[in-house]
């Protein structure tokens, strides 16, 4: 099926920011709801032409913090820069320059499929026509089909058309797939994948997803509680933490020696199980070295599991190292 849209102006994009700036800069964000502490002293640094999943559990703040990048909240103190702008003061020129896609479209349920692209399309200066037919006939979006007849599933598809079509610089998806069929869910993902404009773009995508983040994203943000406990690269994740099981003879040292980090601990009998921040900086070394302790095996962790570990742990420092 094609698409085929009335005839509209093409017009350039938005000059780009500079290479050398950031997509997205939060610093020393917060953001209060009468007494209730939405985001805590976030602070953020995302590059342009990168991918990054922002996790955390219901009620976090993943949400809040899209919507202050949109300009559609004002942060009870900090600073947010995006795209080199303002979002607060330069709301008008940043909508030419973001994507967006919330978890439910807000659109007439009288309204065709297609009358809803056009419409949006109506809103921007840019628009590729290519391209948004090329994303409706690879989705199987039904144009002549009104919204109100319009699966949750192929809702989000066009909203991702509606985002993705002018080409932005910063593509903002707040739990897209939530609810998704696992084929519509792969779909998505292949389609923020395989969308990007010639030009690097860059995605800040929430998702419940673990593995949509490992697929998606080259770094990950946990939010838990308000506060970002990690900010880094996706595959140095994975490699630092690390479970490691141990016989103890007698019981551990308690503070751990230092250079020790741990996210957990679990005993049973003689035999322990802990969770190591990071595994790679000689911390299984001290452990074997640590009197009458013997280590059984050391194992990698899959995504979520040290998603479910860091949401437990007592949050600590927030800052771009990634420490929690």
């Amino acid at each position: 099926m094609n698409a085929t849209f009335a005839p509209h102006a093409q017009i350039g994009p938005a000059t780009p920011a500079p290479a050398h700036s950031l997509a997205i800069s939060i610093h020393g964000v917060t953001k209060r709801f009468g007494k209730t502490i939405a985001l805590d002293d976030v602070s953020l640094s995302i590059p342009p032409g990168s991918i990054c999943g922002l996790v955390g559990p219901n009620g976090a703040g993943k949400t809040t913090l899209i919507r202050l990048l949109l300009g559609l909240e004002r942060p009870t103190s900090g600073t947010i820069r995006v795209l080199g702008l303002d979002p607060l003061r330069d709301v008008l020129a940043l909508r030419e320059r973001i994507g967006y896609v919330p978890d439910t479209l807000h659109a007439d349920r009288w309204m065709t499929a297609a009358e809803v692209l056009r419409f949006c399309r109506g809103l921007r200066r840019h628009w590729n026509d290519t391209l948004a037919t090329r994303l409706v006939d690879r989705l199987g979006i039904p144009l002549k089909t009104r919204v109100g007849s319009l699966s949750r599933g192929t809702l989000v598809k066009l909203g991702l058309v509606a985002a993705v079509a002018p080409e932005p610089e910063l593509l903002l998806l707040d739990e897209p797939m939530a609810g998704l069929d696992p084929l519509a869910r792969e779909e998505v993902v292949e389609t923020v994948i395989a969308a990007a404009p010639d030009r690097p773009w860059t995605v800040l995508f929430s998702s419940h997803s673990l593995d949509d983040v490992q697929r998606l994203a080259d770094s990950i943000a946990v939010v838990v509680a308000g506060r970002l406990v990690h900010h880094g690269a996706t595959d140095d994740l994975l490699t630092a933490v690390r479970r490691v099981r141990m016989r103890v003879d007698d019981a551990l040292p308690r503070p751990l020696p230092a250079g020790i980090d741990v996210y957990g601990s679990q005993q049973s009998g003689r035999e322990w199980t802990l969770v190591l921040r990071d595994g790679s900086g000689g911390a299984i070394e001290r452990l074997r070295a640590l009197p009458g302790v013997e280590v059984l095996g050391v194992d990698p962790l899959s995504l979520e599991e040290i998603f479910k570990h860091m949401a437990r742990a007592p949050s600590g420092r927030n800052d771009e190292r990634g420490q929690s």
